[in-house]
This record gives structure tokens, sequence and C-alpha cells, in this order.
């Protein structure tokens, strides 16, 4: 599932202890068995684990995911987890990341500043509350040219793809720092982790060929 940036999403990636008490297994590599795609899989505040589509378009916006493992479907649709780019390649492991989403609870002003300024009070102190975390997975799959660049180390080689794939809405004006810097962070642990070798997607083998292997991993 591509791993676009999330407008409530913290800066760095956090650890496993953000999933709380959830007890709820969760899915590997999960993907909709209606329109064989990706989704993502997202933990709220109680351990409640849900899946949402990776990405919302004309073939998944009518109904919702029902969620299985990758093997379990045909033919799957599996894109590029980097710039979205369809017909991924080849597939990475790192170690597994969570992010977290936030929500703000208070805005707290100044008397003086909101009696003159009213909506436009500058705000002194916002607090926040935990509203759901999302597992990424430890499977990344990517295209040729981004796989070229992750062979070749080249962090910010893969940041300019993936920022020029991007809508134009998330990289306009003042986004364009926030996303580059939350690329960097997730990509940075992504490098950091990665286990040695990859797999080749070929029909049949969505989770990928490995080297030395037959089957898939």
């Amino acid at each position: 599932m591509p791993h676009l940036p999330q407008t409530d999403r913290s800066g760095k990636p956090i650890g496993p202890d953000a999933l709380g008490s959830t007890t709820a297994p969760l899915l590997e590599s999960p993907y909709c068995r209606r329109c064989r795609r990706g989704v993502s899989i997202r933990i709220n505040g109680l351990g409640v684990v849900t899946y949402q589509h990776a990405n919302k378009r004309g073939d998944n916006g009518d109904h919702d995911p029902e969620p299985v493992p990758v093997t379990e479907i045909p033919d799957p649709i599996i894109e590029c987890d980097f710039c979205s780019a369809p017909d991924a390649a080849w597939i990475y492991r790192c170690a597994n990341q969570f992010s977290e989403h936030r929500r703000v609870t208070t805005r707290v002003v100044s008397v003086s500043d909101y009696r003159s300024r009213h909506a436009a009070a500058r705000v002194r102190r916002t607090d926040t509350e935990h509203a759901v975390t999302q597992a990424w997975g430890e499977r990344w799959p990517a295209c040729h040219g981004c796989a070229d660049l992750i062979e070749a180390r080249d962090l910010y080689g893969l940041i300019r793809r993936v920022v020029d794939a991007l809508p134009a809405k998330l990289t306009r004006g003042k986004h364009l720092v926030r996303v580059r810097g939350e690329l960097h962070a997730t990509y940075s642990e992504v490098f950091d982790t990665l286990a040695p070798g990859r797999g080749r997607i070929i029909p049949g083998h969505p989770l990928g060929i490995w080297p030395g292997t037959e089957t898939t991993s």
C-alpha cells in the first residue's frame, strides 16, 4: 500500500508500544478482496483494529475494505509503496513502523488578544490527544525506479522522486517542507533497518521470490 504523507501524522515514526493494549491480530500485507488493492491498518485508543483503503479512488470508493492476506488475492494490484507507481517489481523488508495521528482537543489564546483579534487571535497553547495509530508493516513493494534508488541508498533521490509524484495539494507552499521532513524520517528508518536482499515480485508470488529460495517469504 502506498505510504503517503498524512496531514495529522506525527513527524517521526514511533515504536510498537504505540499499539497500546490491543490484542487483536494484525493481518500481514492486507489487501481488499473486492478491489484487490492494498489496505492500511489503524488502531484506535481503545486498541480496536480497523482497515481502510490506502488510496481512495474510483474503483474502491464504493465499498468498505474486505481485508485478507495478499496471498489470498488472485492477481493483486501491487503498487509501489514509495511513489505509488503501478506494477511494483521488488519488495523490501525492514523494521515495522508505526505512526501516531493526534487530534486537537484545546486551543488556548489570551483574553486580550481574543478581544482585539477574535478568530484571528494567536494560539498560545494547543492540547492534543491520541486519535489513531497506523501500522505500516515490514514489507515495502517498490517499482524499478524507486528500487534503483534504494539499492544505491540514495535517500534524497528517493525523496525527490516521491515528492515529484505526489498530488500538488500535498506539496504546495509550506506543505513541501513538512512533507519532505516526514518522508526523510520514514525513509531513514527504512534504510537503517533494511534486511539483506530483496524479493522479486512475479505472478503467483506477491511476497516476492527471495535470493536462495524458490518460495514466497
